[in-house]
């Protein structure tokens, strides 16, 4: 119920669109979602009456952090999320916990997008959940930041993570050769990057020495591509919101191969990832990517026990 019932309207983004009185917080009013406001300003403020305290916006430093993994689909988790009017997310990567901790945590706020009592401000780096410094200095900014890992089949992972670096440097060698430090004995060399940031529980156990298991949100990629709305749901359930994002958001682009938005707020047209998403993979020689899946394969049943579920990698 509206705190002011003899209003039924006010101006938002220019348009005067319908509002709803249910913020707890008297003279703030949320626009409706898909009345042509813009995605994540929702919120106006007005004074309605004298002597009214004034609410604004404010940087504040993340209360959640997408920190992996590379290629594991954080770009299009973001841009889900980004659809709900309680989340005001950062587009570009900060770095700021493996490249730039020492500009201080003043510099990183001032990155930070203007948010509002009661939304939550988050940004995504993969790169912090394989960096080694990156937990403990997370925690010295907050012990209680939710954070949220996107994991995807390692050796898909390593593939798609190949398919960017060969479009960028065209005349770098096989997937194959780099993936051996030894082809004629089949060995495997973990540190190259493709394959290092799959070893998801080796990264997980440095995470889990400074936060509890339920800080640490998990993400399928598979699903995020086949059930969308419900890997959001689990999300918005962990982040304390609202379900508003839901199936009724999402249609499967079958050229791209992945789920695009019907119809982002302040757009009249569908929208998909940007060109560098969905690329189709570089063909690999079978026995490699079955020598990798068996290499795999005790990383990844050790991750399951760390995330206490299975992720159905074979």
């Amino acid at each position: 119920m509206s705190y002011y019932p003899h209003l039924s309207s006010t101006l938002c983004n220019n348009k005067r669109q319908h509002c709803r009185y249910n913020s707890p917080i008297r003279g703030l009013h949320r626009c409706s979602p898909g009345a042509g406001a813009k995605a994540n300003t929702h919120h106006v403020r007005t004074n309605l009456l004298p002597g009214l305290k004034s609410w604004t916006a404010a940087r504040r430093l993340p209360q959640a952090l997408i920190i992996g993994v590379k290629k594991g689909g954080t770009r299009a988790l973001l841009e889900f999320l980004r659809l709900h009017p309680d989340i005001r997310a950062l587009g570009s990567e900060p770095h700021f916990f493996d490249r730039h901790y020492s500009r201080g945590l003043d510099w990183y706020r001032s990155m930070m997008p203007k948010a509002l009592d009661g939304q939550i401000v988050m940004e995504k780096t993969p790169r912090y959940f394989v960096t080694v410094d990156t937990p403990a200095r997370v925690h010295a900014m907050s012990q209680d930041v939710k954070l949220i890992v996107v994991v995807r089949d390692p050796v898909t992972r390593a593939i798609s993570d190949y398919t960017q670096i060969i479009s960028k440097t065209p005349d770098i060698p096989s997937f194959e050769s780099l993936a051996f430090k030894n082809r004629t004995t089949g060995q495997i060399d973990s540190l190259w990057s493709p394959l290092w940031i799959g070893l998801y529980a080796q990264h997980m156990e440095r995470w889990l020495a400074w936060f509890p298991r339920n800080q640490i949100h998990l993400v399928s990629g598979e699903r995020l591509i086949s059930d969308p709305a419900g890997e959001l749901g689990k999300v918005q359930d962990f982040l304390g919101l609202q379900r508003i994002v839901t199936d009724k958001h999402f249609y499967f682009n079958k050229t791209k191969g992945f789920p695009c938005l019907k119809k982002p707020e302040g757009s009249s047209k569908p929208h998909c990832l940007g060109k560098t998403k969905g690329r189709t993979h570089v063909s690999i020689d079978p026995e490699v990517i079955r020598k990798l899946r068996d290499f795999y394969k005790p990383h990844n049943q050790r991750f399951y026990q760390l995330a206490g579920q299975n992720f159905g990698w074979h």
